[in-house]
């Protein structure tokens, strides 16, 4: 499992599944002679996107950001659809650092979206049940209103088996909330109502998880924004203002999509000039 130390945190990536998705839907109006250079694809124009929780401990308390696919959430349908070739290990990877789900204390979620959402709940003895029981799980009050009713566009994406047997240890916040000192969850809208950013702020040791307003290094660009955007100028806006704001103060940006990278530092000249990669 690859690490990366930000000052007296250590950040480690657990396995929880991967997709592949249209490559064309993940780019939006970018041509594909474009992105296609800064990201590979496979011969059915899908390209890979991991979604691997990350682990810290803060103050005493266990962390996840996201949560994974989970296991047995998929029909073969699905499956092929969304490219799902490996599901979550979720338990074994938290086993490897001495802890089972029962001992993770908080979750953020930066939207609820079945990629980021599946992990949370398990079907057993014939009923959904929570994953991580003793978890208060955090995520943007506008993404747990649509969480729970979704419109026309968003239901494919919302599902009940992710939230009915969770809805007790949901705690939603208005624009922002400091969950611990420095680590804040922010509201910025654009890929869904609700969807929210995490950023982590303590003296000169800064990271941030700009979610899937820029799932991967290839989305650095504040105009390379997805189609399944929902509000697309509100990523627009969240994404001219924190990566030009995290580049400027020297943060890490840390990915739960990128099949790359696990976390990257910019410089002001766009190289990148610290990164952690993932381990095939």
């Amino acid at each position: 499992m690859e690490t990366v130390k930000i000052g007296e945190q250590t950040l480690t990536w657990l396995k929880g599944g991967v997709t592949h998705m249209d490559g064309g839907a993940m780019f939006g109006v970018v041509p594909k002679p474009l992105w296609s250079k800064k990201y590979p694809h496979n011969e059915s124009n899908q390209i890979e996107l991991r979604t691997d929780p990350i682990y810290l401990n803060l103050q005493g308390k266990n962390i996840l950001i996201e949560s994974g696919i989970g296991n047995g959430k998929f029909s073969d349908k699905q499956k092929r659809n969304y490219g799902v070739l490996e599901e979550s290990e979720m338990e074994s990877s938290l086993k490897q650092i001495g802890l089972t789900t029962s001992d993770i204390d908080i979750i953020l979620m930066t939207h609820m979206h079945f990629d980021h959402a599946c992990g949370l709940t398990t079907f057993e003895n014939n009923k959904w049940k929570s994953v991580f029981p003793n978890a208060v799980i955090y995520t943007s009050q506008t993404e747990w209103d649509e969480m729970r009713a979704p419109n026309i566009r968003s239901r494919n994406t919302y599902w009940k088996e992710n939230w009915e047997a969770i809805e007790h240890q949901v705690q939603p916040f208005k624009e922002e909330i400091e969950v611990l000192d420095g680590l804040k969850m922010i509201h910025t809208g654009g890929h869904s109502n609700g969807h929210s950013i995490i950023v982590y702020e303590n003296g000169e040791d800064h990271y941030i998880h700009m979610a899937d307003l820029m799932p991967t290094h290839a989305h650095k660009n504040p105009l390379w924004v997805l189609a399944y955007d929902d509000y697309p100028m509100d990523s627009i806006d969240a994404k001219q203002q924190w990566i030009s704001k995290a580049i400027e103060e020297n943060y890490w940006f840390i990915f739960y999509h990128d099949a790359k990278y696990r976390a990257l530092k910019w410089d002001k000249e766009g190289e990148i000039v610290s990164s952690v990669l993932r381990e095939k």
